[in-house]
């Protein structure tokens, strides 16, 4: 008789962490193509949070300059717009008072150790456009992680920061490399919703410029995320648990 063991990670008051994964979300700022505040997306925050915290790892959250983080509105909840009143892990979440202490109190990422994590993820959101592109030394913290064979995530806007992060040897880490982000037939439907042009550049566009990397997508806001190596990448606000899943299995190996 065949047996089939399945075995659910869940962190348990008292169990012995597993070890810290670092979460890097963009500061609140303002982008300079809508006027809007723009911060990080909660999804992408709180879904992979809860699959690291059920397998039993720490996860500390950081941002690009300290202090205060700031959803972005259509990403809350709660919003007036109901764009997504259907996240109810966001919700619950949002009525931890450990949860927002987290999020008012974040460290710069720059106070951070490398060494003191197992994985980094990147909080993807409309900020990161504006505070992780060309953000060099969020670029030199994600190639620490990245050379030292740690999972190293990063989902829809915060992957940006992989059209410059180089290694140490000055290559891009992303030569060679299959990975995805959001795509230019996502950012079209964002633009007609809106009815206005929501980004300044497009990562898919130029991530074509590109000599020598392969950008994935999938069917538009569909769950996709791709492991190359240790490079961990997801396509939108719908990957980030998926994403998630990812960083553990190569932790578990």
């Amino acid at each position: 008789m065949k047996i089939t063991e399945v075995q659910h990670y869940v962190h348990f008051h008292g169990a012995p962490s597993k070890g810290k994964i670092l979460m890097v979300a963009s500061s609140p700022t303002v982008s300079k193509q809508t006027g809007w505040p723009v911060g990080f997306w909660a999804a992408e925050l709180t879904h992979p949070l809860r699959v690291f915290q059920e397998a039993g790892y720490e996860v500390e959250i950081v941002s690009t300059d300290g202090g205060k983080l700031a959803m972005d509105g259509y990403s809350n909840p709660t919003d007036a717009s109901g764009y997504s009143a259907h996240d109810v892990i966001s919700l619950g979440y949002m009525q931890q008072k450990w949860f927002n202490n987290m999020l008012d109190n974040t460290r710069k990422l720059s106070a951070v150790n490398p060494s003191d994590y197992a994985a980094v993820f990147l909080v993807g959101g409309q900020g990161p456009m504006y505070t992780f592109r060309g953000n060099r030394e969020l670029e030199k913290l994600f190639a620490a992680f990245y050379e030292s064979g740690k999972p190293s995530a990063a989902v829809c806007h915060s992957t940006t920061l992989l059209l410059e992060a180089r290694k140490s040897n000055g290559e891009l880490i992303v030569k060679g490399k299959s990975w995805t982000g959001f795509s230019d037939a996502e950012e079209d439907f964002a633009d007609k919703a809106v009815g206005q042009k929501i980004q300044p550049y497009r990562i898919q566009t130029e991530a074509g410029k590109i000599a020598d990397t392969s950008f994935k997508t999938a069917y538009p806001f569909s769950s996709y995320a791709i492991q190359d190596g240790n490079l961990i990448t997801g396509q939108q606000q719908n990957s980030g648990e998926a994403a998630a899943r990812l960083v553990v299995n190569a932790l578990e190996k």
